[in-house]
């Protein structure tokens, strides 16, 4: 069946409303109805996917806390009626859950969701990039997978929805995120925003994968091949090479108008009013709003802080530890960064909690506050991503603009510093991280071993979803810590929702559930 290039032109219009859909060719007076399909569909069916993004990483009871909740780095007291949600934050800190956990079962659905909704684009004949594209966003909920829960169910595009997706183990896995990364490289675009798959994402990524293969396959004592610390290091020189990244200023990668200032960011969602049918999401603030109190601009939800032993990891010069940011603090006394002691207002005057005590945040915390003159103000808390001070609008409709962080050049540089440090070339792996310093205005070291490069990558990249990853792979995750005291190897895998274990004969639960 044949249709006028007419009736294709104004479906396009109408299927694709205000995005960013066009036509780079010449249509021809003529198309048939599979190629009519694969213009209107693939792109819709891609900005889905990329939307598929938001759920499951940006939203903050989803993989993010799966990461940095269970880690060092970030906590959900219960402050006295508030923030107890059954016990589903405790649960996480303490290293207690069971495969019916709400969050862990929500997040096991939501990323096979986004794996389904790229893989679907491959059903209708895209071009190579858009392709390219969907592959990618599939391998990075497939490494998402396979890190959190160590099998990842999988299907190939067209395969029927009768049966159950067949499970690849970590050795499967681990190979194929290898081939299809690599192979992916080769047709994606290196010059398009951050915001879009593209060339150097792609590298990262990969990176990641070699330098957590050893780890996937033997979580309880991982080991470090040469020839994959090498890809690593080749890989990260590629990205080098490209010419597209330098450090920034660090809160400037975080930024409501991060897709402009940031020279670091490599891949990111975009986010943001008037992007609704452009790769969108508006689940930025969740990354702020959980840890600033009720009573500060923005107003917050006063539940999210750190615990001062991750805080006094940083040295008092350090910019990723914190202060004034411009378009900020100005507007509304807000600093950025960690918030300890008085808060502050534009004006210069002492906040005060709902009690009308001080708002003083203090170091001391519980994973349970019961003091009702204190439990507003204990703990830490923690502010990456500035808040959007843009407009009265974007604040109270939560529409941030700032594009949520996936991969940036500095994580890129630790990553090779890491391979250089387990390879015995600690003198260059040692260069790289003092670069990163002196930038950040920390003290230069004189030396480097494997516990002062986790520590670095927790200052650089803390509350980036990364902390988990990066503990189990460094052999830390079961070590006791403030206000974890003991684990069980269990815990370096999640488990497999029951509710999945149902309908998927092919997955098993890990040992230990």
């Amino acid at each position: 069946m044949r249709l006028n290039k007419a009736f294709i032109i104004l479906s396009l219009v109408f299927g694709c409303g205000m995005s960013s859909c066009s036509l780079d060719e010449e249509l021809g007076s003529t198309l048939t109805r599979e190629q009519a399909d694969s213009l209107i569909k693939v792109p819709a069916l891609l900005i889905s996917a990329y939307n598929g993004l938001q759920l499951p990483y940006q939203d903050q009871s989803n993989f993010w806390a799966l990461q940095e909740m269970t880690a060092d780095e970030a906590v959900a007291p219960t402050r006295g009626g508030d923030w107890d949600d059954n016990g589903v934050w405790r649960a996480l800190k303490l290293h207690n859950w069971t495969p019916d956990h709400t969050y862990i079962s929500n997040t096991f659905s939501n990323i096979l969701q986004l794996q389904f909704l790229a893989s679907n684009v491959l059903s209708f004949n895209p071009t190579a990039q858009q392709a390219g594209e969907a592959r990618f966003l599939r391998a990075f909920a497939m490494f998402s997978v396979l890190d959190g829960w160590g099998q990842v169910p999988f299907r190939n595009p067209g395969d029927t929805l009768l049966n159950a997706p067949r499970v690849m183990q970590p050795a499967e896995a681990t190979a194929y995120l290898i081939s299809e990364l690599t192979d992916v490289i080769n047709t994606l675009d290196a010059n398009v925003p951050a915001y879009t798959a593209n060339k150097n994402a792609a590298r990262a990524l990969l990176m990641k994968v070699y330098l957590n293969k050893g780890a996937w396959a033997n979580r309880a004592a991982p080991t470090f091949d040469a020839a994959d610390m090498q890809k690593v290091i080749e890989l990260a020189d590629a990205i080098t090479a490209s010419g597209k990244y330098s450090l920034t200023n660090y809160f400037d990668n975080f930024a409501y108008n991060n897709d402009a200032i940031s020279k670091e960011n490599i891949f990111t969602q975009r986010n943001g009013p008037g992007f609704s049918t452009v790769r969108s999401g508006n689940a930025v603030f969740c990354h702020w709003a959980p840890t600033l109190h009720y009573n500060q601009d923005p107003s917050g939800w006063n539940g999210y802080a750190t615990i001062s032993d991750f805080y006094d990891k940083f040295e008092a010069t350090d910019v990723r530890r914190g202060g004034s940011y411009p378009g900020v603090t100005e507007k509304s006394g807000l600093k950025v960064g960690f918030l300890v002691g008085q808060q502050y207002n534009a004006a210069g005057t002492a906040l005060k909690d709902r009690k009308g005590n001080l708002l003083s945040f203090t170091r001391e915390l519980k994973l349970q506050e019961t003091d009702p003159n204190t439990l507003e103000v204990t703990g830490i808390r923690v502010v990456k991503y500035p808040p959007d001070m843009t407009s009265n609008e974007t604040k109270s409709s939560n529409n941030a603009n700032n594009d949520y962080v996936f991969l940036r050049y500095a994580d890129v540089l630790l990553m090779k510093a890491e391979a250089l440090l387990r390879t015995n070339n600690a003198a260059a792996a040692l260069t790289i991280v003092n670069e990163i310093r002196v930038n950040r205005q920390a003290s230069v070291w004189a030396t480097l071993d494997l516990n002062k490069l986790l520590d670095e990558r927790g200052r650089e990249l803390y509350w980036e979803g990364w902390r988990r990853q990066d503990l189990i792979r460094f052999g830390k995750f079961l070590d006791v810590w403030q206000l974890k005291p003991s684990d069980n190897p269990k815990n370096l895998l999640f488990p497999i929702p029951t509710s999945d274990l149902a309908v998927n004969k092919n997955l098993k639960q890990n040992d230990g559930y």
